[in-house]
């Protein structure tokens, strides 16, 4: 713990120095990035020099007590030694909790897809109730939603559905989501009876905050053109949708649902820009080590993560081999179960990746 914290405090100094250079200062987005990183270990250093200072004095009384003085001062210095230690006690656990909870992107707010896979209409389906299962689960939680755009289909599915979740821990109780979701169940609309298997993609990403992550408006394609859904029903005369593609990755979000063109552009740009940013994690992510990971499965967007089976009442995330059979209170939003499972998991793989 004390050699992390010291690598640390030696970053924050390092930190300190690059942002009082004049050419770091006239670069806005280094500038911002490097304030940011700092931030984000301020509070894991300041308790450790706290904790140094504590261990300073302890160390100095013990020393005295050791030398020649009146009795009187080594009294006051015996009773002053327990109040001391408990301090450092103190600090050590606060110093542990803010290591264990250092994620930088703990608060942040979150943008959810979820996409229709194989499976027609039956995976549009399903994909809707994933997205009625989450909206449930953020209404538990007292986390706000907001829609950013969808494509609904005639039997009530959706081909995709993108929408927005803030709130407090919404990241690290939902960030295991990503990843493929497979239901097996009978149609509504077989008439055998059979069993069908159908999948539906979930990618969670962090929204960044613009000042954090800036897009250069000269790396933009900016469209409008005329909303074809519900959305767009109250502006027919005007061209309400918008299309944004980011050129260098070419990611392209378009957004219809609200009346506005302006609103529509703000939602499909909140979309890009954490889309981009996503894809630049996910690429850097592909270059640790295998040993040096201690996320649950391998972060991969197509890996099978979670099956939801109808007629056994069953869930499983094969990640960590964990199964419920409490798929109605599931579906119904009751996701602590398989959160709490996962962030435990991930807990002590990072411990043994430690060791």
């Amino acid at each position: 713990m004390l050699e992390k914290c010291r690598k640390l405090e030696k970053r924050y100094e390092e930190l300190e120095h690059m942002m009082a250079d004049h050419g770091v200062i006239a670069d806005a987005e280094q500038y911002n990035k490097l304030a940011k990183e700092l931030s984000d270990i301020k509070q894991v250093v300041f308790l450790f020099r706290e904790y140094k200072k504590i261990d300073t004095e302890i160390q100095d009384l013990d020393a005295m007590l050791k030398e020649k003085h009146d009795s009187e001062f080594l009294d006051m210095a015996k009773k002053e030694i327990p109040g001391l230690k408990n301090q450092k006690q103190e600090l050590e656990s606060k110093i542990k909790e803010a290591l264990k909870g250092e994620d930088k992107d703990a608060g942040k707010d979150i943008i959810v897809e979820i996409r229709q896979g194989t499976g027609g209409a039956e995976a549009a389906l399903f994909a809707a109730d994933l997205y009625r299962m989450y909206t449930k689960y953020a209404a538990r939680k007292n986390w706000n939603v907001e829609m950013m755009s969808g494509h609904p289909t005639d039997e009530g599915g959706f081909k995709e559905i993108v929408f927005s979740i803030r709130g407090k821990n919404a990241y690290p109780r939902l960030k295991f989501e990503s990843g493929v979701h497979r239901v097996q169940r009978v149609p509504q609309t077989e008439a055998q009876g059979r069993i069908h298997t159908s999948t539906a993609t979930v990618v969670v990403m962090i929204e960044p905050e613009e000042v954090e992550f800036q897009i250069t408006p000269s790396d933009l394609k900016i469209e409008t053109y005329r909303a074809s859904s519900a959305g767009g029903q109250h502006m027919q005369k005007t061209d309400s949708a918008v299309r944004i593609t980011h050129i260098p990755t070419g990611t392209v979000v378009s957004c219809q649902d609200e009346r506005s063109q302006g609103k529509n552009k703000n939602k499909a740009m909140r979309v890009l820009r954490a889309r981009v940013l996503d894809a630049r994690q996910q690429e850097e992510a592909k270059k640790i080590t295998e040993e040096r990971r201690s996320q649950i499965g391998t972060g991969d967007r197509s890996e099978k993560i979670r099956t939801y089976n109808f007629p056994d009442r069953r869930v499983t995330d094969h990640r960590i081999n964990f199964t419920s059979f409490q798929l109605e209170s599931i579906m119904e939003g009751e996701l602590d179960e398989f959160s709490d499972a996962l962030i435990k998991a991930a807990e002590e793989k990072a411990h043994q990746a430690q060791r």
